[in-house]
């Protein structure tokens, strides 16, 4: 099933990590195999929704610091689409979304996760940026003049994490939930699976520990676009859950 999935997308450590999130990530590239994927990368950010069109090998962005060297010659030869392209900047510009073509490669909101979803990088992607002060009411809407896009065997994928709080994170890998990530997760997949857009689109004053839980919302958004690119009627579920790790990390990925 080619739905639209928010995809937790790890840190660098996940390029060669073996866990039981790549593991997941294996299964979801051999059951899930589009002729494209359009995905919205937390680390790729824009005031304009900008598309990075090209057909060629996409160039690496090593947009992290301070890792062993093999982090910075690691390879995702996936091509992109021009064609697809022009599919997501027609569908934006009919919904009087503002965009731009501007050429960016991979970074670690796409290739850690898609060297293990798919290895063998032959399938086009398409990368997409993202806002991260848009109201949230408008980040769906960018999903939603998405949607169908599946029809087309296009794969919309947002790439980010539900809680991302630095100051909250603790370097003990087993250290215990935190209580607020705890809460604000469950909450959030309450209204996921309830596809509850009136709520997400609230989720600043609604949700519990929200501010603490997404003090900046490019990490978050990505959630909000994938959601608005599902079909409607389409049940929303859970992909994939673990206990919270370092405190307050979730990686936590749906399916609409």
């Amino acid at each position: 099933m080619l739905s639209p999935v928010f995809l937790a997308h790890g840190s660098p450590f996940t390029i060669f990590e073996k866990s039981e999130f790549t593991a997941f990530l294996n299964r979801f590239g051999k059951s899930v195999r589009p002729k494209a994927i359009v995905i919205f990368s937390a680390h790729f950010e824009s005031p304009i929704t900008t598309i990075a069109a090209t057909d060629d090998i996409h160039e690496m962005e090593y947009d992290y610091y301070g890792f062993p060297p093999e982090y910075y010659q690691v390879q995702y030869p996936a091509r992109g689409s021009a064609i697809v392209a022009s599919i997501v900047e027609e569908r934006l510009r009919k919904h009087n979304i503002p965009v731009q073509r501007k050429y960016r490669g991979l970074d670690h909101g796409v290739f850690p996760i898609m060297r293990h979803a798919y290895p063998e990088a032959d399938i086009p992607i398409v990368p997409v940026s993202v806002n991260a002060f848009l109201p949230a009411r408008q980040q769906i809407a960018i999903g939603e003049a998405l949607q169908g896009l599946e029809k087309d065997g296009i794969l919309v994928i947002g790439s980010g994490f539900l809680t991302h709080n630095f100051n909250e994170f603790d370097r003990n890998i087993d250290a215990p939930p935190r209580a607020w990530a705890v809460e604000f997760t469950a909450w959030i997949t309450e209204k996921v699976l309830a596809r509850d857009i009136e709520a997400l689109s609230n989720y600043e004053t609604l949700a519990p520990h929200a501010k603490k839980a997404v003090p900046r919302a490019e990490h978050f958004v990505p959630l909000l676009i994938a959601l608005g690119s599902g079909t409607p009627g389409h049940e929303a579920r859970v992909l994939y859950d673990e206990p919270i790790k370092y405190g307050s990390m979730s990686n936590l990925s749906y399916q609409f």
